[in-house]
């Protein structure tokens, strides 16, 4: 680890990327702080729940030594799916790993954080650290925060998700508009709010399809669910619907407009979810995007390759970023930290371009005409 020694790194962004690198490094002797801007470590984790890859999530957590505490965590048969129509018919029921082994097991959010949390050396994380704005001297960054503090360091990793405040920093390259905007809504005890669909869930997920529209549930283990409802929409869909996303009665009136002839089943999910609803747009970095490598600044996950969830590969890209990363600059064939970073992103780049590019039309696929036979067709191609 010459290219690090004596090196102080800072990790901007506390999510499973960020967490790993940390982890990895700092079980070689690298002294690195981790600045997230929740307040605390008990800020509720969103989102849904995550199936995580043996060639990339899971090689990273067996590599960070976390594969017990993973086992004691993940969620056994939450990987089984159920692929609907619009009317909630079964079209598929996939039933998830068989005897036990799994090459995707599910874990939520919230587990895996503390997982990497609680690997980590006490004050490694300091939170309440909305990252600003950064400046050099001689060498060093200066780091500065919406609280007022500041660092000092010699390394800056950005890890600061979709619209990392680093970036602009590293390139000028900005993502481009994936044609797919998306409502994220969240039922909290779902077995007594929306029992049918609860059942319909049977503890894993629930894709429905049709009219080139999506609904993505997915439950969790605190006996929660999220929910994802996915269209074709303009860019400028979100400004110019006028909708208020935290006025329950808006959102459900958009959705039995836009979900025309869909099961009522589904208003389950809308009648009950939690007030606040989440518009989340759907962007993608440039298949052929290319920088001039820092020598002391990079970038990983959704900071580096943002693209749309479609494919279920964002959280297992960032750790395998963090994996990557800490190999390099931790390896000895580097003579400095810009060839490690260099190398690092030449790598990263190649890899997350493929990916995208089947995310794109992994996107494209499920929000056509034929949505419904298309996903059939991936989980059983003798369809």
């Amino acid at each position: 680890m010459k290219t690090i020694k004596n090196k102080n790194i800072a990790i901007v962004g506390g999510g499973p990327g960020g967490l790993t690198l940390a982890r990895i490094l700092q079980m070689n002797g690298a002294n690195v702080k981790v600045y997230e801007r929740d307040l605390n470590r008990e800020v509720r984790v969103q989102g849904a729940t995550l199936d995580l890859h043996e060639e990339s999530g899971l090689k990273a957590l067996e590599v960070a030594g976390l594969m017990d505490a993973f086992n004691a965590n993940y969620r056994p048969g939450a990987d089984k799916l159920r692929v609907v129509d619009k009317y909630a018919n079964i079209v598929l029921d996939e039933h998830g790993a068989d005897g036990g082994s799994y090459n995707r097991p599910e874990i939520d959010r919230g587990p895996l954080r503390k997982i990497l949390l609680d690997s980590l050396q006490p004050d490694t994380v300091v939170w309440d650290s909305q990252f600003v704005s950064l400046s050099e001297q001689d060498g060093v960054i200066q780091l500065e925060f919406k609280n007022g503090s500041t660092a000092w360091v010699d390394i800056v990793i950005a890890a600061d998700g979709a619209n990392s405040r680093i970036r602009p920093y590293i390139t000028p390259i900005k993502p481009f508009y994936a044609g797919v905007s998306v409502i994220e809504g969240a039922v909290y005890n779902s077995e007594k709010a929306s029992p049918r669909i609860h059942e319909l869930l049977n503890e894993g997920k629930i894709f429905a399809m049709g009219d080139e529209k999506t609904l993505i549930v997915s439950s969790k283990g605190d006996g929660s669910l999220v929910f994802y409802a996915g269209i074709k929409s303009p860019e400028s869909w979100l400004q110019d619907s006028g909708i208020d996303f935290k006025d329950k009665g808006q959102v459900f009136a958009w959705f039995k407009q836009e979900f025309t002839d869909w099961g009522d089943i589904w208003d389950e999910l809308f009648e009950n979810a939690e007030p606040i609803f989440i518009p989340r747009p759907q962007y993608c970095m440039p298949l052929d995007q290319g920088w001039e490598a820092l020598p002391n600044l990079t970038m990983l996950g959704d900071a580096a390759h943002l693209m749309p969830p479609y494919a279920g590969e964002g959280v297992n890209m960032a750790m395998l970023d963090a994996l990557e990363l800490a190999e390099c600059l931790l390896s000895d064939d580097f003579a400095d930290a810009h060839d490690a970073i260099s190398a690092y992103e030449k790598q990263m780049r190649v890899r997350a371009s493929e990916t995208a590019a089947m995310t794109l039309d992994q996107t494209d696929s499920l929000h056509s005409a034929d949505g419904l036979k298309n996903l059939v067709a991936m989980f059983d191609p003798e369809e």
